[in-house]
């Protein structure tokens, strides 16, 4: 494996001592010449093996280089000694023996000096046999110089696969010498490719700064040109105000501040701007944990969305339903529930986080009371935990989390208590929609304002719902299913964050209530482990593949990118 700097091996192979390789025509007379290409013979030596001759039969007629050399005229024709430049012996001596042999051994050593040789002399078999072999290696310590060499070498198919690695690789790839050693136009180009494979656009901003401390001189200049490529819409206000005071590199550079200014004025003051959210080309799995089946559940699955499938993951450390989910940089956590069991139901005020890479589970600071049915929702990073209850008491309350600091901190309480509540975040706004007060279910929706740390209403449902799925698509929000107090619902409605209107658009094939919904795919339940698919293009509903269990009150949380190590 090629687990060293792509460059410097590279540099190591060009540091061989070149002699030129000297072709000697030995006996070609003219009816030689008009039939080597065909079945005659050649005989030369190479300067670096000067006490043998190489005898290049029939299988010369694949070197097209060659033989045009010696039957189209060309100068080298009629002469007895040919020098060819910028070709190690090596490599000429491999190609030699894979004209007798039809064999070649690829190593680390050659590869870097045959791939250019055979390249030259037009030798496809061991042009695809060296992209074959370094395509093999590629690592986020080489994937770099391996897509350079690629491309100097026009092998295109090599090209396209190591940019693919360091597009699914990106977090690694960043923490090498190779980025490091990247020009200020190559990291531009690297870091506008909506493909590239991150947890969220902050690693990309530090991944930036890391490669301009490197060379401060001289990469500070170019800091701004670089942040423009960077996605910084998706960074979130509270991120860049800290970046802007502590960061030695921004403070020195007024322009780069300015603009990050800009940023942080449109994110808050909720301006349109025109910047798309990276789409990584690797598969996307949906998560759900929890439930009910005569008893809560531990149970957490993902759906792998391009094979279709669903798979079983580490157990939740405690059995909860009513819980709610939430995905922050790439992991998961499980926010309280209720854990039903014969010694008897106990509302959770816990928190576990889950990190997909190792599989496993960790428990985080516990929120200021049990929440059970509890909304859940992400802004600017930060985790909220929205209503719920505890035994017969239902909360207005709302709490947020900083997973940063592993810390709790009270909000402004809602206007109205809610549990089985849904929440969605559209323009950093919060909007907690429906559930149930205690006295009724509720059809009304309220939205947070995180500078004014208040609360307002805004239109109210078309029908009540309490335990509907909720979840936000572009500047959407659809309230998907729920319970009305008398019935089940399979109605969908959907609102406009922008005209503040609810509307209708299709319903579910079949009711269902404390289901989970995330974009792309629904995860929903009441005691089914059926799946469902609304394409919000067609406005219509389509079966997916089924849950491994039956349950109810599961929690989804919803679309992310698969990593690195999952499922390996």
């Amino acid at each position: 494996m090629l687990k060293k700097n792509f460059f410097r091996l590279l540099k190591a192979e060009k540091k061989q001592k070149r002699v030129p390789n000297v072709l000697e025509n030995t006996s070609m007379e003219e009816d030689d010449k008009e039939n080597l290409c065909a079945d005659g013979a050649m005989r030369f030596t190479i300067a670096s093996y000067p006490k043998e001759a190489f005898e290049v039969m029939s299988l010369m007629r694949q070197h097209q280089k060659l033989c045009a050399m010696f039957t189209s005229g060309l100068k080298e024709s009629e002469m007895s000694v040919i020098n060819i430049q910028g070709v190690c012996p090596l490599s000429m001596a491999i190609i030699i023996h894979f004209a007798y042999t039809g064999q070649v051994k690829i190593e680390e050593n050659n590869v870097c000096n045959l791939l250019p040789a055979a390249t030259m002399f037009q030798v496809p078999h061991i042009i695809d046999a060296c992209c074959s072999f370094l395509e093999n290696q590629l690592d986020p310590s080489n994937c770099i110089g391996i897509a350079d060499f690629a491309l100097q070498h026009s092998c295109n198919n090599l090209y396209a696969v190591a940019n693919q690695f360091i597009d699914q690789h990106f977090s690694q790839v960043s923490q090498g010498e190779e980025f490091l050693a990247l020009s200020a136009l190559q990291m531009i180009k690297l870091i506008k490719r909506d493909e590239l494979n991150v947890r969220s656009e902050m690693e990309v901003f530090n991944a930036v700064l890391r490669w301009v401390k490197h060379d401060k001189p001289r990469r500070c200049p170019r800091l701004s040109d670089i942040l423009n490529a960077v996605r910084c819409h998706f960074l979130t206000p509270r991120f860049l105000k800290e970046q802007m005071q502590k960061c030695e590199v921004l403070k020195n550079e007024p322009q780069c501040c300015d603009y990050l200014s800009r940023i942080i004025q449109d994110l808050t003051s909720r301006r349109k701007y025109s910047c798309n959210q990276r789409t990584p080309k690797v598969p996307y799995v949906i998560y759900t944990t929890g439930g009910y089946l005569q008893h809560s559940l531990s149970n957490m699955e993902c759906y792998n969305a391009q094979e279709k499938q669903w798979f079983s993951l580490a157990d939740l450390p405690t059995p909860r339903s009513g819980l709610g989910g939430a995905f922050i940089d790439g992991k998961f956590y499980a926010v309280g529930g209720r854990n039903n069991c014969l010694d008897g139901n106990q509302d959770s005020d816990g928190v576990d986080c889950y990190d997909p890479i190792t599989n496993k589970w960790k428990s985080c600071c516990k929120m200021t009371i049990a929440r059970n049915r509890v909304g859940v929702g992400v802004l600017d990073g930060l985790l909220y935990a929205v209503g719920g209850s505890k035994a017969t008491t239902h909360h207005n309350t709302v709490e947020r989390y900083d997973p940063a600091e592993d810390k709790w901190s009270r909000v402004q309480n809602m206007l109205t208590s809610r549990i089985g509540v849904g929440v969605a975040v559209v323009k950093r706004l919060l909007y907690a929609v429906g559930g149930y007060d205690g006295n009724s279910r509720l059809n009304t929706v309220e939205c947070y304002h995180p500078e004014k740390d208040s609360w307002t209403q805004v239109a109210s449902m078309n029908t009540n719902r309490s335990g509907a799925g909720v979840v936000a698509l572009e500047h959407y929000i659809y309230a998907v299913g729920g319970y009305d107090g008398a019935l089940q619902l399979k109605s969908v409605e959907r609102y406009d964050t922008e005209t503040d209107e609810w509307v209708y658009v299709s319903e579910m094939s079949s009711p269902r209530s404390a289901l989970s919904v995330a974009v792309s795919y629904e995860g929903c339940t009441n005691f089914l482990n059926t799946v469902e698919v609304y394409d919000p293009e067609k406005d219509a509903w389509e079966a997916a593949p089924n849950m491994t269990l039956t349950m109810v009150s599961i929690s989804s949380f919803g679309r992310a990118p698969m990593l690195d190590s999952e499922f390996t």
